[in-house]
């Protein structure tokens, strides 16, 4: 048994583990969401000098930008739960919140009279659109209000139109050869008044930000390869991709190109008729650029936005990368929802003991490690370190087990092994039940605890394997591209996720092999399956949403995916959150 203490940092942020829920929160569920801990707004001198907190104080505020006056500062804020949109004076007073709603509001952008407010809301069906809120009269209508995620509404000098990207009409598809979706989006105009729709962006490039030129002539932003889009996401490759800066006469098509080459360029913005600023961006940290190579700050700058005068510049610090780790403060259902559940956020692939005191978790900075605590946030150890990534663990029906995938997982998972392996919930007598070639992982114990089920993966076959703890036994329940299964509390059926017809969808099985069941049918990806304790009710991850914002302008591999909540039999399926980040492998607790 390894008994390490963990990293100070990590006790310190796990320590935030524990939410407060409603009073009347009967139900917890434990999710590992990957977002940064903090994000805090600062405002600068246009090349990022002289930079100090214009949002200081344990927040997630980020999406910061400009009225046309230069006198306020939009931004969008977590500070409350849900995401909605606050505007704050340039020198940090008159802080205002200007929507209140349990949906997702951001991506905010005055107009310039400072009458109205544009901003992004799936408050309608859960997808994003653009909506236009009067902030004299409060009355708030959609804009766009079609198939698909708007995103990043930009105002005309005039007030009369909007510039904004959009990946209405695609069919959400995947990255080829892998899990994760690609996003192509192009940027539109349109009128305020809703008319007068127009594509602006060229076919085949994913398109985004749009800024105005000050005389209304020309709209900006950046561009780069569809293929690229889940490229863009990762912190380690951003150097590598090719992206390029560019305007469009409104009036005429006639295209500019103000950059192009190596490297993620994004959020441009003029500041003069032939000064354009964008930022650079490679992992955890990023430049301001200017036109005619002019290179401003570089740190961790996050979506700067400068003012219609071009003197100041306001970003967000507090990229995933630096910052990732466990989210503070409360979840919150959405409209719809039952008011029993209670989010609490843990770290990578959470798993609660039948008791509900306990949680072992992937560590998230040492990912060969699995760690214990418990539920309340207290008394961290680490129980297991493998030779290998060691994912997804689950426990035995007394309590007394931990089972585990240790190896090559992922990407890997064609070249390096991976096997199953069981311990004491103490960390002792680790034992491998799995052998022979493949890749073995993200295992579940029987409801009576005497088998595990298994993903089994190889160049020659796929599917489920049920292995019999007792001799070693293994057979086989299913021939599919399945994932993540995980056994009912009553024995009955193992819930698992299931690549067919183009998307991954959420399914059930007799342990004999027998009923196979399909519960989810929505497009993109559902994943991630986890029983309720009393069998009756499941929770899963689905993008079926769509994206909430450019898939760029987010630092993480899945930009998407809320959790929804279903019937064992696939029926009434609801949404569990809301956000901007990724929520998933969820882990649900017995009611208090």
């Amino acid at each position: 048994m390894n008994c390490l203490p963990l990293r100070v940092a990590a006790v310190a942020a796990l320590l935030l583990l524990v939410s407060g829920g409603a009073p009347d929160a009967k139900e917890r569920i434990f999710v590992d969401r990957f977002s940064p801990t903090l994000t805090e707004i600062h405002i600068a001198d246009a090349d990022g000098s002289n930079p100090r907190p214009l949002t200081p104080g344990h927040n997630l505020d980020y999406n910061a930008s400009f009225s046309y006056d230069g006198e306020w500062v939009v931004f969008t804020s977590e500070r409350f739960g849900s995401a909605d949109i606050f505007r704050v004076r340039a020198d940090g007073t008159g802080l205002e919140r200007l929507t209140d709603d349990p949906a997702f509001d951001d991506q905010g952008a005055l107009s310039p009279d400072g009458s109205r407010l544009a901003f992004v809301s799936t408050r309608k069906d859960g997808s994003s659109d653009i909506y236009i809120l009067d902030l004299s009269t409060g009355k708030v209508r959609n804009l766009t209000d079609a198939p698909g995620g708007d995103f990043r509404p930009s105002w005309s000098p005039d007030g009369r139109m909007l510039a904004f990207s959009s990946d209405r009409g695609s069919a959400f598809p995947m990255t080829e050869g892998a899990w994760e979706h690609v996003q192509p989006a192009y940027v539109y105009v349109v009128g305020a008044d809703g008319k007068g729709l127009r594509k602006l962006s060229a076919e085949g490039q994913l398109s985004g930000s749009p800024k105005w030129s000050a005389d209304g002539t020309r709209v900006v932003y950046y561009e780069l390869d569809v293929a690229d889009s889940f490229r863009a996401r990762n912190v380690r490759r951003q150097a590598d991709i090719d992206s390029r800066i560019v305007s469009v006469d409104i009036r005429t098509g006639d295209r500019t190109e103000h950059a192009a080459g190596p490297g993620l360029k994004l959020s441009p913005q003029f500041l003069e008729a032939d000064r354009v600023a964008w930022l650079a961006k490679s992992g955890s940290t990023a430049t301001l650029m200017f036109t005619a190579g002019e290179k401003g700050s570089t740190g961790d700058i996050g979506n700067p936005a400068w003012s219609p005068d071009g003197s100041r510049v306001v970003y967000q610090r507090g990229l995933i990368e630096t910052h990732m780790g466990l989210l503070r403060g409360p979840g919150r259902p959405l409209p719809g929802s039952d008011p029993q559940y209670e989010l609490l956020h843990a770290s990578t692939f959470p798993a609660v003991s039948p008791d509900g005191t306990q949680l072992v978790l992937t560590e998230r900075n040492h990912s060969s490690a699995l760690a214990l605590w418990n539920t309340d946030g207290t008394d961290p150890r680490r129980i297991f370190v493998g030779d290998g990534p060691a994912l997804s663990p689950k426990w035995s029906p007394d309590g007394e087990w931990i089972v585990v995938g240790v190896g090559s997982f992922l990407g890997a998972r064609s070249s390096r092994p991976a096997r199953v392996m069981v311990l004491r919930a103490d960390g002792s007598d680790a034992r491998v039940v799995t052998s022979g070639p493949g890749n073995a992982g993200f295992p579940s114990f029987s409801g009576d605890g005497t088998e595990v089920v298994y993903r089994y993966w190889s160049d020659t076959a796929d599917g489920l394997r049920i292995v019999n703890l007792a001799d070693g036994a293994v057979r086989t329940l299913t021939t599919g591209y399945d994932n993540f299964p995980h056994w009912s509390p009553h024995n009955d059926r193992i819930v698992f996720s299931r690549l067919a017809d183009g998307n991954f969808d959420i399914y059930s099985i007799r342990p004999d092999g027998s009923g196979l069941k399909r519960l989810t049918t929505a497009p993109g990806n559902d994943a991630h399956p986890s029983w309720s304790p009393d069998g009756t009710q499941i929770v899963f991850s689905s993008s079926r949403l769509g994206w909430r914002d450019e898939a760029p302008m987010v630092d993480q591999p899945q930009a998407y995916g809320e959790l929804f909540i279903m019937d064992a039999d696939g029926s009434n399926q609801r949404t569990l959150t809301d956000n901007r980040w990724e929520d998933g492998t969820a882990s649900w607790a017995a009611g208090k």
